[in-house]
């Protein structure tokens, strides 16, 4: 039997001050099963004022008004790494979300029709499927994606973790850390200096601090801080957002001393736990790229990479965008950041990785 046909009226700027469309907008957001928590107006709107972007969301609707789709729009400009439309941006998720594919599709070209309007040579969507037309392509063999289910007891988690990783998590648990949960100012400013500290030494800049403070504004009970400190001193720290029965452990790291403590391990253990006793089913332990370092951390906590494919359009005689670090030719750049000390890369790191969207 033929799908029944679907005809998409009008694809337009969603209206987010207005409580009834922004309610709409997130019911079909709970509604659809490949949403993420990306996909919500919070994220769109927390991380553009956390960065100085523009937000935008696109609506296709059909007849009566009906909603079949979506499509959040970051306009991120950088000076570094030029423009583009990313959906969604900061994020690793956030693609077309729709209900038919005549809806994706007319999401698709209205946001190429934005991007000219706005002079932007690139659009970057974070999964969904590949649109149809000139200028877009599809790549899968970049980055993984990193889920599993949450055991339902500290045994159960800790058998689900490979050996040798177990004995590390093990040795964790028995060091005399203080673990602490929070969302005021003074957890903001503990998990700034310390992932601040963290994405230093891997050589790339820190985020506003502004972002962190807005997505924990917005998401509300959602969105949480856990850190561990060791004699009183902050060594770990993980943000992380709660959406739909999964924990999304999103901006995490250590300082130098938390590899020798095993901080990190202790962290996303109490992070499982945590994310158990609010509810959660399962861990998402976000993306890394193919070959990197995170990626094998992450199979050695049990587990396993799937590729995910991130659709892209690019105008006619202009080059791809390229913020990755992995990029050789930021491979210099990244040597001498390592070098600063923290409280220089603090100051002037937001100002460049707020344009990478």
């Amino acid at each position: 039997m033929n799908a029944p046909f679907v005809h998409v009226r009008a694809v337009r700027s969603a209206d987010l001050s207005d409580p009834a469309e922004r309610a709409r907008i997130e019911a079909f957001i709970d509604d659809h099963p490949a949403a993420t928590p990306f996909h919500l107006p919070a994220w769109g709107e927390a991380t553009a004022a956390g960065c100085g972007q523009m937000f935008d969301m696109l609506l296709a609707e059909g007849g009566n008004g009906v909603l079949l789709g979506i499509l959040p729009l970051t306009y991120v400009r950088s000076p570094l790494f030029g423009a583009a439309l990313v959906s969604s941006g900061f994020g690793v998720g956030g693609g077309i979300l729709a209900t038919d594919p005549r809806a994706a599709q007319a999401l698709a070209e209205a946001a190429v029709v934005r991007a000219g309007e706005r002079r932007c040579p690139t659009i970057e969507l974070r999964g969904g499927t590949l649109p149809m037309g000139e200028g877009w392509s599809h790549d899968d063999s970049r980055y993984l994606g990193f889920v599993r289910p949450l055991a339902a007891s500290d045994d159960a988690e800790l058998l689900a973790i490979p050996r040798k990783q177990r004995a590390d998590v093990r040795k964790a648990l028995a060091m005399p850390f203080e673990i602490a949960v929070g969302r005021d100012r003074a957890a903001l400013d503990e998990h700034f200096r310390v992932y601040g500290t963290s994405v230093r030494n891997l050589g790339t800049p820190v985020f506003p601090r502004r972002l962190f403070a807005e997505v924990i504004a917005r998401f509300g009970s959602d969105a949480d801080i856990l850190t561990v400190r060791h004699g009183g001193v902050a060594v770990a720290s993980v943000l992380s957002i709660y959406w739909r029965g999964t924990v999304y452990p999103y901006w995490g790291g250590g300082t130098a001393a938390a590899r020798g403590l095993r901080a990190n391990e202790r962290m996303y253990f109490e992070l499982m736990r945590h994310a158990y006793r609010r509810g959660c089913a399962t861990f998402d332990f976000g993306r890394s790229k193919v070959g990197s370092g995170p990626a094998a951390y992450k199979k050695n906590w049990g587990f396993v990479g799937n590729p995910l494919g991130y659709p892209t359009w690019t105008g006619a005689g202009a080059a791809p965008r390229d913020a990755s670090p992995l990029n050789p030719k930021y491979r210099l750049k990244i040597a001498l950041w390592q070098k600063l000390p923290v409280a220089l890369s603090n100051r002037i790191g937001p100002w460049i990785a707020k344009g990478l969207g």
